[in-house]
């Protein structure tokens, strides 16, 4: 308490909003001015309880808040005084969290990872027209229910940010982006699913509560500060990117990764690479993959011991020629999501030869990453949808070697903001207006968001790449038989 006493009564202190990214693996906390400057941060992580084969992932949501408790002091110290006029969370998902009416949890939260809910998934789906990210927590809760793991305690269901906004306020919402198909609650209740353990809805940027003394003084910010509702931060990272028009595209990173392109008229493509957007009058045509910023972390700490550095790696992929003399990855270590949609489908080094170093391992994790960007994107251009520019984002915008690795296998010219964690920038913007920072969330993004600095496609290495990309997809649809054989091994 002794910190928000000290930031409540400066009268130099800087206006600011406190913003959360509740990632995959780690939190990151933000105080974001109004002109879009980062006035510190702050970071902590936590684990992932991977299951093996039975598609188990698994994570404590008290980590996921000790991690936010940890990290917001630091962002504190680092910003000096400040003026913190909202808490907004945006977070990882679709991960389910069944709390009690307190909000503790009644069972570890179900990761986006997991591939237990398949089944759900699909009988979903068919029962409600409604498909990936619309479905959202609730194949997992129907699950979760079927298999008598819901406590009779539980008495919401809720994603990540909804469950760290309970947290913050003690108030269950569920938060809803512009666009966002709300199933029907009658067919939910016919499929089997407890409907009353989903909370009411908001609007996502809608107020949600004030902060509670409770979470105030864990955190060490004045009580009664607003609190805003948040939304997924693959979505929250649109926002921080800066996308407000047709062509706008985005490589989310992260430890999953995915590609989107802001559109705004009918196209022939299926609903699966639809996803809603937090702005009006656009969509987003795209999908999201499962590991392909995850693919490089496992090399660095599970294959090398993590006896190296990302920074020690990429050094090492960009003097090996593009192409990775002949070495092709496939980034399926946690299966697959768009555009092949296979949980079976597993990580492979294809072309390995003596001559391989280390070096060219990495190259070629780094341009799996960017071939699955392609594969995801090419359907979408082949309709007819332009891309401008491509935002990169997270962790691997840091690298321009992995930047413009992406710029030449895509095509696409690359723009890096100033601000690569842009998940955590567009819960800032998503709270801005409701604050009265900003008009509405254009005034927000044109306000927030900067761009560093642009790449462009080297044309040289194109030839090899368009080779490579061919061999990539067939790569995996020769291997698609073995890889479901193996899965079905590792099952027995």
């Amino acid at each position: 308490m002794i910190v928000a006493m000290r930031i409540a009564g400066t009268t130099n202190a800087r206006r600011a909003i406190l913003a959360i990214d509740l990632g995959t693996g780690e939190a990151k906390v933000g105080l974001v001015a109004a002109d879009g400057q980062l006035l510190g941060a702050g970071r902590a992580g936590y684990a992932v309880d991977l299951g093996g084969e039975d598609g188990r992932a698994e994570q404590d949501p008290e980590a996921w808040w000790r991690a936010v408790h940890d990290a917001t002091p630091s962002a504190l110290a680092e910003a000096g005084p400040v003026d913190v006029r909202a808490v907004c969370c945006v977070g990882q998902g679709p991960t389910l969290v069944a709390a009690d009416a307190d909000g503790r949890p009644t069972h570890p939260a179900i990761s986006w990872l997991d591939r237990r809910s398949q089944a759900e998934a699909d009988g979903l789906a068919t029962a409600l027209g409604v498909r990936g990210w619309g479905l959202g927590i609730l194949p997992k809760a129907l699950w979760l229910e079927r298999h008598g793991l819901a406590e009779s305690s539980t008495r919401w269901y809720l994603t990540s940010w909804e469950w760290i906004g309970l947290r913050l306020t003690g108030v269950a919402r569920a938060t809803v982006a512009i666009g966002q198909t709300i199933p029907d609650r009658a067919a939910l209740r016919a499929a089997g699913l407890s409907v009353d353990r989903l909370p009411p809805e908001i609007r996502a940027g809608e107020l949600l509560g004030a902060l509670t003394a409770e979470a105030a003084g864990e955190l060490g910010i004045p009580a009664g500060v607003p609190v805003v509702g948040g939304l997924a931060d693959a979505l929250a990272s649109f926002l921080g990117a800066g996308l407000a028009g047709p062509g706008d595209a985005i490589d989310t990173g992260g430890t999953s990764g995915g590609f989107a392109v802001y559109w705004s008229g009918d196209l022939p493509l299926p609903e699966t690479s639809r996803s809603f957007v937090p702005l009006e009058g656009r969509y987003a045509l795209g999908g999201a993959m499962s590991a392909t910023g995850a693919s490089l972390d496992w090399f660095r700490d599970d294959v090398l011991g993590g006896h190296t550095t990302t920074e020690r790696l990429i050094e090492e992929a960009a003097a090996t020629p593009p192409g990775a003399e002949g070495l092709i990855f496939l980034p399926y270590l946690a299966g697959e999501r768009a555009p092949i949609f296979d949980p079976e489908a597993r990580g492979t080094f294809a072309g390995l030869s003596l001559a391989h170093r280390r070096g060219h391992l990495v190259r070629a994790i780094l341009e799996a990453t960017a071939f699955a960007i392609r594969h995801v994107a090419e359907p979408i251009l082949a309709a007819g949808v332009t891309v401008t520019e491509m935002r990169i984002c997270g962790g691997p915008g840091r690298s321009d070697t992995w930047n413009q690795i992406k710029a030449d296998i895509t095509g696409f010219r690359v723009a890096v903001p100033v601000l690569r964690d842009t998940a955590m920038v567009g819960a800032a913007i998503l709270a801005s207006p409701a604050v009265g920072f900003h008009r509405d969330l254009p005034e927000a993004i044109g306000a927030i968001v900067r761009i560093d600095h642009r790449l462009e496609p080297h044309p040289q290495t194109r030839a090899t790449y368009d080779r490579l990309f061919a061999a990539y997809k067939q790569l995996y649809a020769d291997l698609r038989p073995t890889f479901a054989r193996l899965h079905g091994i590792a099952r027995d």
